[in-house]
């Protein structure tokens, strides 16, 4: 399928050189402790891009933990791009964690691609899924690591094939889906998903680096997992 959407090109990554730029002019524009609701020990999960683990986000969880969530990581190491062998490990995991309550799952990049997918084949077990610069078209097509993805057995052509065959089945629970203009990895156009019902889409200031130590960004994150809590009640 032929699409508009590009690469972004490889002088946008000075945006990811820039990330310490943003990440103060975010502390400056939002104070992320102000008016952030209270968790009352409400279950999220949250899965790193990829080719990072769980000290990626760890600032992110800390933050949660911080405002009475009871946030984690998960327990597969690095994200190694491996999506259908992680989305069977991620799915026992949730269905698991989710035995007595849905449970949020927050996810940046890749790992919010998995979250959706998981989302999309356990919605029963999850509340609401916030994406933080992920990919929801394409794969990997339509960013700057396309490169590390095509090869003779998946080319890049097939994985964004596959992505939209996955469409077939409805996603059903609410999504949060954060992308911002200023991305150096991820096509901004490809964070947009335009054939889920349920679906916000809100646009940030930062680069792809700085979604996980966004002042601006914890404060969304944070309120909207509040708000689909108390949809939820």
């Amino acid at each position: 399928m032929e699409r508009a959407i590009r690469a972004p090109k490889p002088s946008a990554l000075i945006n990811e050189v820039l990330t310490p730029a943003y990440v103060a002019g975010s502390l400056l524009q939002a104070n992320p402790f102000l008016s952030t609701p209270r968790g009352n020990g409400k279950r999220v999960l949250v899965w790193p891009g990829f080719g990072a683990s769980n000290a990626s986000t760890a600032v992110l969880r800390n933050y949660l933990k911080f405002f009475g969530y009871r946030a984690s990581g998960w327990d597969i190491g690095r994200n190694d791009g491996d999506v259908l062998g992680m989305l069977e490990v991620l799915k026992e995991k949730v269905l698991l964690e989710a035995h007595n309550a849905p449970v949020t799952l927050v996810g940046w990049s890749l790992g919010g691609y998995l979250a959706r997918e998981v989302a999309r084949e356990c919605p029963d077990q999850v509340r609401h899924v916030v994406t933080m610069g992920s990919p929801v078209i394409g794969g990997p097509k339509y960013t700057s690591i396309a490169a590390a993805f095509d090869d003779a057995q998946n080319s890049l052509d097939e994985i964004e094939r596959l992505v939209d065959e996955r469409y077939a089945e409805p996603l059903t629970v609410p999504v949060t889906a954060l992308y911002s203009k200023s991305d150096g990895v991820v096509a901004w156009q490809a964070c947009i998903d335009e054939r889920s019902p349920n679906v916000e889409h809100i646009e940030v200031f930062t680069s792809h680096a700085g979604f996980g130590f966004d002042a601006r960004v914890f404060q969304l994150v944070a309120a909207r997992i509040a708000q689909h809590n108390e949809a939820a009640c």
